[in-house]
């Protein structure tokens, strides 16, 4: 076991250099033990690449980095038994049957989880006997899932757990990762889910072009600022509404026919938004005060252009 207090992952300057590309900028974080820690990013940002140096399958070209206190390419044979990895693809052989590859697995550990029951709980036991490469893209994510906990880890890496999977098998697979929390395990997780991050994470870690740039509680992140939302025709006059709102306040249509007014939002601005809209002949929709999401954070912070 680690010493108490100590963290889970804690990476210091990381580098890792692509030829002329740097995937990583000099990256530094620390993810506390016991709890689960959401690393969030747009495609490039750098995140499979640091999960994989952490994971030891890559090495960095600067910084530091300790898993567990550890050095994950100098220790990785201590690391292995008490660390589980569920990669953002592969990982298991396209032959191998469902059942048979989770009993392999758990072979290797002193304490492992019940293959079966694992099997029962993501909805996998009607494809025990299933090939790997005949499941479907969630049913092998599910598969890759049971392999990464079912030796029982101190820390899990999981990488895009829920891409692929239908309403019913994330929150199967969102109820698993909860439980090893509470089990005092320590997890990393990448996704592109805003509402798993939001849901699940004790803390989120937000990554562009290699950097960290934000970091904190979904709380802290988010804040306590409200919005108020509406549909409505595209195309309003966005200069003139914001003239018969409150001194503060912003207004922007996106996507189109989408409105989001920020500011001060309480009744005088919900009556002036109102009124404005019914004396130019505005029906608006599904109008609602919400506070600010985590998606609202991330697209501010990394902006809304699509990358490859």
């Amino acid at each position: 076991m680690s010493p108490p207090g100590q963290a889970a992952v804690e990476l210091n300057a990381l580098v890792k250099r692509y030829g002329a590309t740097t995937a990583v900028d000099g990256l530094s974080l620390r993810a506390e033990r016991g709890a689960i820690t959401a690393l969030l990013g747009p495609n490039g940002a750098g995140k499979t690449t640091t999960i994989e140096i952490c994971e030891g399958y890559r090495r960095p070209d600067g910084g530091t980095v300790r898993v567990l206190g550890l050095d994950p390419l100098r220790d990785a044979r201590a690391l292995r038994p008490r660390v589980g990895v569920m990669p953002q693809s592969g990982g298991v052989p396209g032959t191998a049957r469902a059942g048979e590859f989770l009993r392999l697995i758990a072979a290797f550990y002193a304490r492992p989880l019940d293959p079966a029951a694992l099997l029962e709980r993501l909805g996998l036991s009607g494809h025990a006997r299933t090939p790997f490469r005949r499941l479907s893209g969630g049913q092998q994510q599910r598969l890759s899932l049971a392999a990464a906990v079912i030796g029982r880890p101190e820390l899990v890496f999981l990488d895009e757990p829920t891409a692929g999977l239908d309403p019913q098998a994330r929150h199967a697979a969102w109820e698993l990762v909860s439980e090893l929390r509470r089990a005092g395990v320590s997890v990393i997780l990448t996704t592109h889910h805003m509402d798993e991050a939001e849901r699940l994470a004790d803390r989120v870690v937000i990554v562009d072009r290699g950097r960290v740039v934000a970091e904190g509680t979904p709380a802290e992140l988010t804040g306590a600022e409200r919005q108020l939302r509406f549909r409505a025709r595209p195309g309003l006059g966005l200069d003139e509404l914001l003239a018969a709102l409150p001194p503060g306040s912003a207004a922007k249509e996106s996507p189109a026919g989408h409105y989001l007014i920020e500011g001060e939002v309480g009744p005088e601005l919900l009556a002036t938004v109102t009124a404005w809209c019914a004396s130019h002949g505005v029906m608006t929709e599904d109008l609602r005060i919400e506070r600010r999401t985590l998606e609202d954070v991330f697209l501010e912070l990394t902006g809304r252009e699509l990358r490859s």
